[in-house]
């Protein structure tokens, strides 16, 4: 699986994204570097906490569970523990098995949705970040950056350094009131290897989720 690279906005002290600040960069990816617009992206986070009916109970469910829906795994449904630092995978059924096992109810959740581009070997994906019940709010502004030929995280991290600097460097022309920022979980510590996959892909967005659920509460 080809390694991606989520970034989210970062804006400047004081200001809050709006979207015209995500139009601008949309058309920096289109008109700047000429991504070639290909289709919608959407992918769907949930933080879950557990159903308890009593006090003994409490300690059973773990009280940090994230959900991850990816639209290249329709199939399949991702679980990110971050207190147990563990990432695993399910069939997409699981949600409506928790449901009717009334374990874990939907706390937080956020969609992430915008277009994604095409550009050589690259593919990007940049959209807004909406809490799901109120999707006409921004809340932020992420971009993912797949590199295609390569599913190694080392042997990619230069490509994706260089490519995401570009980036850097065409936005901030815009003279735009923030920037994007890069933070790659510590793999090797949810014993996910240098080979890149799903898993991985939720990972991330789980800590893009941590940090933007942060700055809405400060």
């Amino acid at each position: 699986m080809p390694v991606k690279w989520l970034l989210y906005w970062q804006p400047n002290a004081g200001i809050t994204v709006n979207t015209q600040i995500l139009t601008e960069i949309s058309q920096c990816v289109e008109s700047s570097i000429n991504g070639v617009k290909d289709g919608r992206w959407k992918s769907t986070l949930i933080f879950y906490r557990p159903i308890t009916r009593d006090q003994s109970s409490q300690n059973d469910y773990p009280k940090d569970l994230l959900g991850v829906s990816l639209p290249e795994q329709p199939d399949k449904y991702y679980f990110v523990l971050r207190s147990h630092r563990i990432v695993f995978e399910a069939d997409s059924n699981i949600q409506s098995i928790m449901e009717k096992a009334q374990s874990y109810k939907a706390r937080i959740a956020l969609t992430f949705e915008g277009f994604q581009y095409q550009l050589g070997d690259f593919q990007l994906k940049v959209g807004k970040v909406a809490l799901t019940a109120h999707a006409e709010n921004l809340r932020g502004i992420a971009m993912e950056v797949e590199y295609l030929p390569l599913s190694s995280l080392d042997k990619s991290r230069q490509v994706l350094e260089d490519f995401v600097d570009i980036l850097q460097e065409i936005v901030s022309s815009r003279s735009l009131p923030g920037h994007f920022t890069h933070i790659e979980p510590n793999f090797s510590e949810y014993s996910l290897t240098d080979h890149y996959s799903s898993q991985h892909t939720s990972l991330q967005y789980a800590t893009v989720m941590t940090q933007l659920l942060t700055t809405l509460r400060n």
